[in-house]
């Protein structure tokens, strides 16, 4: 049987799954990173849930795709990743000198949109973005049904200035939506008001040195009318609205998808304010034709939008 792998590499895990001829799942794979294990730590890993994958019987393999954290070129190479080893690294040659099939790479949230564009089977949207926020802010744009990365980078929502001059972000800018809608932001938030005495239902988690503070456990504290993590929220939220409005104003996409943890957590919750937020920040009946909606894949958006990466591109030879 004719097969395709999507791979999603991550900082601690990598999920690999083998696609048959008409994209139903036939097996799955996932390992540790080990990304402390420098470069050949990370490919050996990679290497290891693709081989216990081709391990299928009577399997022909005729491609492999993948999603990675980090600024990836047009033709595949790792420039730059936060989490991983893998500075400048030619991962699209390697997978194709090891496994001899072509082989796609792309960056981890570009991947993960187009597979939950895919995955909709809706050929009259042709203009979408993706907006995924998690422990950081990531994004992806598809136009006329094509997932746009212009040099390889293009779609890095996160790093839209939502306030000059404001919070710092981990990318040495100041302003960033990441630096106020992130998990990470929501969690700096909260323990800056802690520091300041405020009470809240969240001190012991974002007191913990180390601790990454649980989407589910800001939802929950939400839910609960904690005073402090509806600011952090709510603060949130209002920069989430300034970067959706000027996103509608430059690509006036038909819609906007919103993925991530947090979003998973309590995007349906937090659905009124964020479109509220938008419409403020958006031009006058642009926002009337604009769906907001949510991811459906989870966890599987990354190895399923690489296995349609490579597809695309089988296609395309």
């Amino acid at each position: 049987m004719k097969a395709t792998i999507g791979l999603d590499i991550g900082g601690t895990k990598i999920l690999g799954v083998l696609y048959g001829e008409s994209g139903e799942e036939l097996a799955r794979e996932k390992k540790k990173t080990k990304a402390s294990e420098g470069a050949d730590g990370v490919i050996k890993q990679i290497e290891k849930v693709l081989d216990a994958l081709l391990s299928v019987e009577d399997i022909e393999l005729r491609g492999i795709g993948a999603g990675i954290p980090g600024i990836v070129s047009a033709k595949g190479e790792v420039k730059f990743s936060p989490n991983l080893p893998l500075q400048n690294f030619d991962l699209r040659k390697k997978l194709m000198e090891k496994y001899g099939v072509p082989s796609a790479v792309g960056n981890d949230v570009n991947v993960a949109m187009y597979g939950e564009y895919k995955h909709l089977q809706r050929p009259d949207l042709k203009n979408v973005l993706g907006l995924f926020v998690g422990t950081g802010v990531g994004g992806a744009i598809i136009v006329n049904g094509d997932l746009y990365v212009g040099q390889g980078g293009a779609g890095e929502f996160g790093h839209l200035v939502v306030q000059s001059d404001g919070a710092f972000c981990g990318c040495g800018g100041r302003g960033c939506l990441e630096a106020y809608a992130s998990k990470k932001a929501i969690q700096n938030f909260i323990l800056a008001q802690v520091k300041r005495g405020r009470e809240t239902l969240l001190k012991s988690d974002v007191s913990d040195f180390g601790a990454v503070l649980k989407s589910s456990a800001i939802a929950d504290a939400y839910e609960r009318g904690d005073t402090v993590t509806i600011e952090a929220v709510d603060r949130a939220v209002d920069a989430l609205g300034v970067a959706m409005g000027s996103l509608i104003n430059l690509f006036n996409p038909q819609s906007i998808i919103l993925g991530g943890g947090v979003m998973a957590a309590m995007g349906r919750q937090l659905e009124p304010k964020l479109y509220e937020r938008t419409a403020l920040n958006s031009m006058p009946g642009l926002m009337e034709t604009v769906k907001i909606s949510f991811s459906e894949l989870g966890d599987d958006a990354g190895a399923y939008g690489a296995y349609q990466l490579i597809e695309h591109e089988l296609e395309a030879m």
